[in-house]
């Protein structure tokens, strides 16, 4: 038995070895390897499906502009085989032209094959007809799931393959995943989680695809497979075996927003501490999570409960736009990091204090370089510290980069990023508007009936969010002429109550907890009363142990009390059901739908109505700046542009959280930072440009609450402001390339770059101050110190242009207000047409 182990052994480390050097991208402990080179590799997320073809060279280039190496990407099995064997790669799913215009950017790609994605969204990636498979359970050692998972892998493998698109070909991939955070659901499962694991892991690397793999918090990833961390922070992370590199497949940049939760953010300086910590202590693969988010479109979206917008506070917000200060701080993070890249790639680190809270991490190698990053881990205080016979100051929360363990080039709490506030512009007063009552639910004709209650997706196969579920009541005696009392339990997501065609109210679950109760008192009236129970279905399950079993609508009991006779349980009566809304089954989002029905003028338009579609035309607006529309005062339901599906709006659902001053120090989670608590989770939905036309583009919106239509309103998002806040003696790269070039002498002044969008031109200086200003961004104040020149100075040098930059010295202000004293500029400018 001995020799066998040893035997095994050594097959294992001459495959290791073999891998290493005869493919064209391999790894060791220190790098992933391509073409024989060890690389520090940047990377970003952004998902195909979440924004438009037109949209992708775009972001890509913006990406490669803020120093990404690579575009990392899931693969949504739900969108390319939406019926068995039926295969869809156009429009927004295709794959190969998505990765073909990242090699032409000279970019790399991690892809991320899955197929299970979780990504918030809709049923985790997977289709739901997989949920029908005989005997199927979801991600674990199940014989039929395994055989169509399989299926699929190998299908986008042979696609990449016979477009050359791995790197191993000549193409841009260079790393493949094969499941997703599958560790916890291991740990849960046990032993069929554990057989689970070891097929997937076979099944990769019998794929033969020439780049390694890898499994994202999998921490027995078995050999040759790499296991890497995803979290808000990973330094402590180390891979499984001491040959793997150390990696993270998905830094958080922000977290997602649910109907009914605040909009999470995350400062800029922290994600940057995160990241540094990480290649301190020997990361040398970092991944974005989200670069650039976009926009859930269609009903793609799941959780349930998520919204529309994926905006993630990522650095390209969901418009595609540059999110300032974040994109700029990141960026310069990353050119710090590559200047360090040759001692991070070969040298040998060295750890060592340099105080209660402050560390010193140094790379040196052969060659006689070094790199240093000095880290302050306290959270109120600056530090000075002395490091090789030189005293630095560092902020709290903060870590420094030196490539030549002399000149500090970064330091992760000190913005030299130029930052932006952008603002929603409506365009025109409001819409002209028809509209369309959709009958009251149950009163269709064309009625499955059931003897009981039915499960909502699988009488639905969710191709619609709607079910309606009718029952016939005879209530010949009212209990002492009082109203009975309706209670109705549902597996969630929201339920409309109509009882003889009439709103009696509505009800919804939450992210954390879908199931919902309705409980009221209903008009009823003696002898037939019609109870109609519309069901909603806000996004399925993306999470969780077996989620295909999780269920959806009215499970029962529906329970009737008050009644002359007491009490009457209607669970396992006779009731009818009835797929999708009325305008669902006429098209009326579509042009050719929409005349299907006669709609009623604006001037008889009633408001407030439940189920109705509203529709109207408009023209595109000129210029090139992203659209959205602003459905503030609407209820919930989806819109549609041109029949193409924008999304589920939800402004009634208001956020609930906590919203307060959020300092970027100190350990950050999803609940640490966020925004809009008391108002609507999400108020504008992302029209792509591409989906409309100069003139005529139809408008059709759902609206299920009733809401006010004319208050909706069409937007461009735009930069409204520009600010810069950076310190007299900041850490500067131009510095760093002054020292090394041999030029020497005097340090060089920072600069401050104000830029507007293109076409937008400085029209005014808000605010400018040289000296100690207080505040942030639209809220900047004098401080004790200030030079009388500093608005004069902005003035002279910025208002028409489109950019313009000032050097940060007394000088340029008129003097020194206030000797050894460390000054800054603050300055605020509007940006106009």
């Amino acid at each position: 038995m001995l020799n066998v182990v040893v035997v095994n052994s050594f097959l294992l480390l001459v495959f290791l070895i073999s891998l290493r050097v005869d493919a064209s991208v391999t790894y060791d402990d220190k790098a992933v390897v391509v073409n024989g080179q060890r690389r520090i590799l940047i990377s970003g997320s952004i998902h195909y499906p979440r924004s438009v073809p037109e949209m992708w060279p775009d972001l890509i280039e913006k990406a490669k502009e803020g120093g990404l190496d690579v575009i990392q990407t899931y693969v949504f099995w739900n969108g390319h085989e939406p019926n068995p064997g039926e295969y869809y790669f156009e429009g927004r799913y295709d794959l190969v032209q998505f990765i073909k215009l990242v090699k032409q950017a000279g970019l790399y790609v991690h892809l991320r094959i899955g197929p299970y994605v979780c990504a918030e969204w809709n049923f985790g990636g997977f289709p739901v007809w997989l949920k029908y498979v005989s005997g199927i359970r979801f991600r674990t050692d199940n014989e039929p799931f395994k055989a169509a998972m399989k299926k699929f892998t190998q299908k986008i493998v042979d696609m990449m393959k016979a477009e050359e698109l791995f790197e191993s070909q000549g193409g841009p991939i260079i790393l493949a995943q094969i499941e997703n955070e599958y560790g916890p659901m291991e740990y849960e499962i046990g032993t069929p989680g554990q057989a689970y694991t070891e097929f997937v892991a076979k099944l990769a690397v019998d794929l033969e695809i020439g780049v390694p793999w890898v499994m994202c918090k999998q921490d027995d990833a078995p050999d040759p497979v790499i296991n890497t961390c995803n979290g808000f922070y990973c330094d402590w992370f180390y891979p499984n075996k001491a040959y793997k590199p150390k990696m993270w497949t998905e830094a958080w940049t922000g977290w997602f927003t649910e109907f009914g939760g605040p909009v999470p953010y995350r400062p800029a300086e922290d994600l940057a501490f995160s990241v540094a910590k990480f290649i301190q202590t020997g990361g040398s693969f970092v991944n974005y999570y989200m670069y650039h988010g976009g926009t859930n479109f269609g009903r793609t979206s799941g959780g349930p409960f998520i919204a529309t917008s994926y905006d993630y506070d990522a650095p390209i917000d969901e418009y595609g736009l540059l999110r300032q200060p974040k994109w700029g701080h990141l960026k310069d993070l990353h050119r710090a990091i590559k200047l360090c890249e040759p001692a991070l790639i070969s040298g040998e680190s060295v750890v060592f204090s340099l105080g209660s809270f402050q560390e010193a991490h140094v790379f040196n190698y052969k060659a006689g370089g070094c790199c240093a990053f000095l880290a302050n881990y306290n959270l109120a205080y600056f530090a000075k510290v002395s490091f090789r016979g030189m005293h630095y100051n560092l902020p709290p929360w903060s870590i420094s980069i030196l490539p030549d363990c002399k000149n500090t080039v970064f330091n992760t709490a000190r913005i030299g990023a130029q930052s932006s506030q952008m603002k929603m512009t409506p365009l025109h007063d409001g819409f002209s508007w028809l509209s369309y009552n959709e009958e009251p639910p149950g009163h269709s004709d064309n009625l499955n009936t059931a003897i009981g209650l039915l499960e909502q997706i699988n009488v639905t196969r969710d191709a619609t969010d709607y079910l309606c579920v009718n029952i016939d009541s005879n209530e010949e005696f009212l209990k002492n002429g009082q109203y009975p009392w309706l209670t109705v339990l549902s597996a969630g997501h929201a339920l409309h109550v109509f009882v003889n065609g009439q709103l009696s109210g509505t009800v919804y679950g939450s992210l954390e907890d879908p199931k919902l109760t309705f409980s009221s008192n209903v008009k009823l009236n003696s002898g037939i009363n019609k109870i109609s129970l519309l069901s909603v279905a806000v996004g399925l399950p993306n999470i969780g142990t077996h989620f295909e079993t999780w269920n959806a609508g009215v499970l029962g009991p529906v329970i009737l009390n008050g009644l002359n006779e007491g009490r009457r349980d209607l669970s396992w009566q006779k009731w009818s059901y009835k797929i999708a809304l009325e305008g669902e089954d006429l098209f009326l989002h579509s042009l050719s739908g929409s005349s299907s029905v006669e709609w009623v003028e604006g001037s008889l338009l009633v408001q407030g109505q439940p189920l109705t579609w509203y529709k109207t035309i408009f023209n595109s607006p000129d210029g090139d700046d992203p659209v959205a529309l602003d459905v503030s005062s609407m209820g919930k339901g989806q819109i549609w542009v041109n029949a193409h599906s924008i999304g589920r709006y939800w402004p009634a659902y208001v956020a609930k959280g906590v919203c307060s001053n959020c300092s970027y120090t100190g350990t950050y989670d999803e609940k640490k930072c966020q925004r809009n608590c008391g108002e609507a989770s999400q108020r504008w939905y992302h029209i792509p440009r591409a989906w409309l036309k100069p003139t005529g583009n139809l408008l059709v919106l759902f609206e299920e609450l009733g809401g006010n239509p004319y208050g909706i309103s069409l937007v461009t998002r735009t930069v409204d402001r520009i600010c810069a806040d950076i310190f007299e003696w900041q850490p500067s790269l131009l510095n760093y390339q002054r020292e090394v070039s041999g030029r020497g002498g005097k340090p060089v002044r920072p600069k401050a770059h104000l830029r507007c969008a293109p076409g937008q031109k400085i029209s005014s200086i808000q605010f400018a101050s040289f000296g100690t200003p207080e505040g942030a961004c639209g809220s900047f104040r004098e401080g004790k110190c200030h030079a009388h020149k500093s608005y004069d100075a902005l003035e002279k040098r910025c208002i028409g242009q489109q950019a313009c930059s000032i050097t940060i010295a007394p000088e340029v202000f008129g003097g020194d207000p206030c000797p050894e004293i460390l000054k800054k500029l603050s300055v605020e400018a509007i940006c106009s047409w």
